[in-house]
């Protein structure tokens, strides 16, 4: 078995945009994801960070074959399957599977607790160590798989006879959770999995993850907004762009050392809850909105908003996502001279640390 669980190669994902009476010519195509290459290995988490509308999702979705793919190549466990379709894609749904976002939309509220967590069973049929463990393939065992499951995740057999709406929203993600596992996945897709929760429940399902991932062995991508998150759960972080990764690394790497001028604004947006830290930082301010994924920037897609932007070669040459050091690419043409310091940035874009003597000025009483 190779070492990679998931290869992407070149992977696009478009939508036409379509006018007329009957909407039945091409104008366009919204470029939500437009050739991303990333390998995750067995048993890793890898997270996906960036702004809304950078295509985290749509990726995430293309991964398990939920949204069409206009170009390049996904080889998952070995097998190609980009361009699988009917029965033979319906056969590897069992070891790829997603926890949505919203568990409230994700959970069909008609259904019971025990039927959404059956019917996986009853479409693709028990595996072979789980006929083992519970039985032949028969409503007795799948019922016994579906408590097995609930009581992994935290919740009562009584759960079983109640419905989505019943329970809170930590308790429906839960559902949504265990309803992904019950088909003993090598894959699972993680979509925002605790953007809409409260922080203590965030922490609960981060945790229960992170069991469930020791406990049978598997491979996450996460996709998620907050970086505190991805951090804490992360092995690898690739950070997205207008539909491309701008740089990848390991989490640590990534946090303490961030190439991409893309990456080091972002980070240098998270509040510090420390004071004296906060007003020592050094702020990076983003001008303008992200651009239209139906229309990119040329070159650099980046460029418009970068504080590092040299014009004559960022607004016309696409840059390759490239290994800077060891373990750790970034798709910047000056990613060395920035580092370096031998590129500066647009001073009027940089916020400086807090000037003490001016803050002191400022709040003093008059005539002072």
């Amino acid at each position: 078995m190779s070492e990679n669980l998931l290869e992407v190669t070149g992977l696009k994902v478009h939508y036409p945009i379509r006018k007329g009476i009957l909407f039945d010519r091409t104008v366009g195509h919204v470029k939500a994801v437009d050739g991303v290459d990333l390998t995750v290995r067995r048993g890793e988490t890898y997270g996906l960070v960036g702004e809304s509308g950078c295509g985290k999702s749509t990726l995430g979705r293309a991964l398990l074959r939920l949204e069409d793919v206009a170009g390049g190549t996904i080889v998952f466990n070995g097998h190609d399957i980009t361009t699988l379709k009917g029965e033979r894609l319906r056969t590897l749904r069992p070891q790829m599977q997603m926890v949505f976002q919203d568990p409230m939309a994700s959970l069909d509220p008609r259904q019971s607790i025990q039927s959404l967590l059956t019917e996986p069973l009853a479409v693709h049929g028990l595996s072979e160590q789980d006929k083992e463990e519970f039985g032949a393939d028969s409503a007795a065992s799948h019922l016994a798989k579906a408590v097995s499951m609930l009581e992994m995740v935290g919740l009562p057999r009584s759960a079983l006879s109640r419905y989505p709406h019943e329970f809170s929203g930590g308790q429906r993600q839960r559902i949504g959770i265990a309803r992904a596992m019950i088909l003993n996945p090598s894959l699972v897709v993680a979509d925002e999995p605790v953007s809409a929760l409260d922080v203590s429940v965030q922490a609960q399902v981060i945790n229960l993850l992170e069991r469930l991932q020791e406990m049978f062995g598997l491979t996450y991508v996460v996709v998620a907004h907050d970086l505190a998150v991805v951090r804490h759960i992360s092995d690898t972080i690739g950070v997205m762009y207008l539909g491309t990764l701008v740089e990848e690394a390991s989490a640590d790497d990534l946090y303490v050392e961030p190439m991409h001028p893309y990456t080091v604004s972002l980070l240098s947006a998270i509040p510090v809850p420390d004071p004296d830290a906060e007003d020592a930082r050094t702020r990076i301010l983003l001008e303008g909105d992200l651009p239209s994924p139906a229309n990119p920037p040329s070159g650099c897609r980046f460029h418009t908003r970068c504080p590092w932007v040299r014009e004559q070669k960022c607004s016309t040459e696409i840059p390759a996502l490239r290994e800077i050091k060891p373990g750790h690419k970034v798709a910047c043409h000056w990613a060395e001279e920035i580092r370096s310091g031998e590129v500066k940035p647009d001073h009027d874009l940089i916020i400086p640390p807090r000037d003490e003597d001016a803050v002191e000025d400022l709040f003093a009483p008059p005539g002072a």
